[in-house]
Order: C-alpha cells, then sequence, then structure tokens
C-alpha cells in the first residue's frame, strides 16, 4: 500500500502515467496496474484520463489529503528510526524537572548545540512521576529527575549528575527565617507541606528520613501539586517544606530559605534512560550532564 500511494503521488505531480513511469524506472503498463490495484484497495477510481494526461477525481483528491499526511508521517518515522539503527537521532526528547534547568539542563543544552547541530531537541516540563510513565512508555529518552528516579534504578541506565544539599523553606516572617542555618531538630514544632506520590514519588518519605534524624516524625498538613503552590501555602498556612537547596539562589517573595544542617540531609539529581543500545546523541547528553552536574554538586556532600 506505502509503495502504491508513492506511485500514485509522483503520476499527480507529473500529471502524465509516462512521464510518471521514466521517473519511477518502470514501464508505463506497470505503472498502470500498480493503479488499478491502489483503486482496487480504496474502493473506486481515483484518476480521470485526458488527453493531456491524468488527473485526480473527486475520490482521488480526498486521497491526497488523507492519505499525503500519512506517507509523510510513515517515512519521517521511517527516517528517525534508520537514524537509531545506526546510532544516531535527529531528534532528543528530554523531560526534565523545571526547577533543575537554570543551572543543569540549560547550560547541558548549549553544549550539545555545539557538538550536534543538526539534532532537534524537544523539552518537556513534567513532573518526576509523568517522566517515569513517558520513559516507559518511551515517549521521552531522557529523563532529569530527582532522587525518585532512583527506585527505578533496576530498569533503567541511572546516572547520578549531582549530590546536593538541603535547604528549609518557611514563611519569610517566621522566627527561624532569619538563621543562617538550621538543624532537623529545630523543625519540631513544624507542620509540613508534602507533594503526591502520584507526581514525586518518595518525596515525603525523603523528607520523613530527614526528620528522624533530628528525633521526630512530621506532620503534614497538605500535598501540593506544584513547587509554586508549595511556596503560596508556606506562606500563608505558616508551614515548611524541604528542597534541594539550589532553589536558595533564587528564593520567591513570601518565603525564606536556610540550609538544613545534617549528614543525612542530602538530594541527588538522577539522569535516566532506557536500557539497551544508547544513540550518539543520549550519550553525549549525559556525558555533558555530568560534567555540568559535577560543576554544580555540593563537595561536603558527595559520598
Amino acid at each position: 500500500m506505502i509503495d502504491l500511494l508513492r506511485a500514485f503521488f509522483v503520476v499527480l505531480e507529473e500529471g502524465s502515467l509516462n512521464r510518471a513511469a521514466t521517473r519511477l524506472h518502470v514501464s508505463q503498463p506497470s505503472l498502470s496496474r500498480q493503479m488499478q490495484a491502489l483503486e482496487h484497495e480504496i474502493g473506486g477510481p481515483l484518476l480521470e484520463r485526458q488527453a493531456s494526461g491524468v488527473k485526480p477525481t473527486a475520490l482521488g483528491q480526498a486521497t491526497v489529503a488523507c492519505m499525503k499526511p500519512v506517507l509523510e508521517r510513515y517515512e519521517s518515522e521511517l527516517a528517525e528510526l534508520r537514524h537509531q539503527a545506526r546510532g544516531q537521532r535527529s531528534e532528543l526528547r528530554i523531560g526534565y524537572i523545571g526547577s533543575a534547568a537554570q543551572f543543569y539542563l540549560n547550560p547541558a543544552l548549549a553544549e550539545l548545540r555545539k557538538r550536534h547541530p543538526e539534532v532537534r531537541v524537544k523539552l518537556l516540563d513534567q513532573a518526576p512521576g509523568e517522566q517515569l510513565h513517558a520513559l516507559k512508555k518511551g515517549e521521552i529518552d531522557l529523563a532529569l529527575i530527582g532522587q525518585e528516579g532512583g527506585a527505578m534504578a533496576g530498569e533503567y541506565y541511572t546516572k547520578k549528575l549531582a549530590t546536593l544539599g538541603v535547604c528549609v523553606v518557611l514563611p519569610a516572617d517566621h522566627v527561624l527565617a532569619g538563621r543562617r542555618e538550621l538543624s532537623p531538630a529545630d523543625l519540631k514544632k513544624e507542620v509540613f507541606i508534602g507533594a503526591p506520590e502520584k507526581d514525586v514519588p518518595g518525596r515525603n518519605r525523603w523528607i520523613v528520613r530527614i526528620c528522624r534524624a533530628g528525633g521526630f516524625k512530621p506532620k503534614f498538613i497538605a500535598d501540593a501539586e506544584s513547587i509554586g503552590e508549595a511556596f503560596s501555602m508556606i506562606a500563608s498556612e505558616g508551614a515548611v517544606t524541604l528542597l534541594p537547596d539550589y532553589f536558595a539562589q533564587s528564593p520567591p517573595p513570601g518565603v525564606a530559605l536556610v540550609p538544613l544542617i545534617d549528614k543525612a540531609a542530602t538530594w541527588d539529581l538522577l539522569l535516566l534512560w532506557q536500557r539497551g543500545k544508547a544513540s550518539v546523541v543520549v550519550k553525549a547528553m549525559a556525558e555533558i550532564l555530568g560534567k555540568v552536574g559535577a560543576r554544580n554538586s555540593s563537595p561536603e556532600k558527595e559520598r
């Protein structure tokens, strides 16, 4: 069917079975049989024979409108598969947590463009849970994710890009907001904002683990659907949460971010990709992100 459609479009472009047969390097009778086979497949006449050549019938015009995009998509996907078979990709799809883009993804993309200017990059700002789902379905090639991806290390290739410190996010007018640093024990009397398990798997368990190092179990009053919502809830509800320390470089209005000092208080930035033969560009991006991560990692937190 694909070959018949290709031949049909050549016939329309040439406006003549003779010229189309010459272009396709086949005989005119052979091309005529192909057109008859396509008409039989679709169920009606596609070409109107005239003295000056051939023109599409109404059904032929409908076939062009319906099938040309399908054929173009087929050709594009086939070319992409052939690139992959050679260990190449013309497109790189990256899922990422938006908060990591400024410090990790953006510098890496600049370097990738220098090495592989021909590669188109598709970026998807996704929650960790969305990234894991997209990676499993083959909808993204790389997942730039927090330590939530660690639970999937057995299923995917996993590269730790950085081990970062942790900061406490508090209302700007909180009594602890002016401190230079805090310990987990300082947060015993606080209530916490968490994250939905489906969006950020393991985030609340991570907060619980750090707080238990301070001798208490945190009380969660709500789960925020996004970082922005978490900041708003902290400012309005007088609650706190824990985040990677790179957030402290650009705190939003209404909240304060104070370093949390404890050997158990670390946060890992991970890169995940499918097992099997990785494309050249996936390997290149993993290498570049590793170098960027090493520059931005907190040395005192490395294990």
